[in-house]
């Protein structure tokens, strides 16, 4: 490990979301909350307005823009840090670009309309690329691979060159396995054992396994989102140990005492110095 990876706070807006649907709906409670999750360490905050989660249904665009943009411009008024939209509509990352966000988080790597790459060329602001099996209402239908951590390097890569052809830069770009997303608990385990495949591609990998449901695969007693603290702090410090350099969490105060501690061990030395 060299170094801390980034901790990007989850602020979902929306009324759905698996884990946390329905808290933060209101602009300023979604303002209130993201700015706690500053104080207790976030370098970045994730907005969303449309749940990803298996079998969510779509939201309108001018709805989507409604939810995150009041909240994004709220932020921007009062942190001067990393703001990201999560969506995979270019009208609204356009939207929150000009609220104020700098980073574009699509699930789907710019494949979700035929101007998302152009659009993200445009707007000049670092692209997260994630890896989805199909789409949210129907990924988690008996997803299968033939080598799932190969044919989601091989994925990202292409998505990462479409990227830089349309003009991003490759500065920019983020890659994101995306755990969860059209992937059984096995796939999710195995992309995270073989990050390091990911990260040699040269493009910082970001990590997302907060309170998944693969948790409860391996711990049956964790059956709600929020029973699943200890395993996604496990698989948060799995990310950074593999190569992350940016880990997506819903409870940050407790992801960076983790990291924190990790690294000082890390630092102490080997195993028999």
């Amino acid at each position: 490990m060299n170094g801390l990876p980034r901790v990007m706070g989850i602020v979902n807006v929306t009324p759905d979301s698996f884990s946390d649907g329905g808290r933060w709906t209101s602009t300023k409670a979604a303002v209130d909350h993201a700015l706690k999750l500053v104080e207790q360490g976030a370098d970045v905050l994730d907005i969303g307005g449309e749940s990803t989660r298996p079998g969510a249904d779509p939201v309108g665009q001018a709805e989507e823009i409604d939810r995150v943009a009041p909240v994004i411009a709220g932020v921007r008024a009062r942190w001067d840090g990393a703001i990201s939209v999560d969506t995979m509509k270019p009208a609204v990352a356009r939207a929150a670009v000009a609220a104020g966000a700098t980073i574009w988080n699509d699930v789907t790597a710019l494949t979700h309309a035929p101007d998302s790459v152009a659009v993200a060329a445009e707007l000049g602001c670092d692209v997260v690329l994630m890896h989805m099996k199909g789409e949210p209402r129907t990924m988690q239908a008996d997803p299968r691979y033939d080598d799932v951590v190969g044919e989601v390097r091989d994925y990202l890569a292409a998505r990462a060159e479409a990227a830089m052809t349309a003009g991003v830069a490759r500065e920019r770009i983020w890659l994101d396995p995306g755990i969860g997303f059209g992937k059984t608990p096995s796939h999710n385990m195995a992309l995270t054992a073989r990050l390091d495949v990911l990260a040699a591609l040269g493009f910082p990998v970001l990590y997302a396994a907060s309170r998944k449901r693969t948790i409860q695969s391996i711990d049956a007693t964790a059956v709600e989102a929020t029973d699943r603290l200890g395993g996604s702090i496990a698989l948060a410090l799995e990310g950074a140990r593999r190569g992350a350099r940016m880990i997506r969490v819903h409870d940050v105060r407790e992801t960076v005492q983790a990291l924190k501690v990790q690294a000082a061990v890390v630092s102490a030395g080997p195993i028999g110095e």
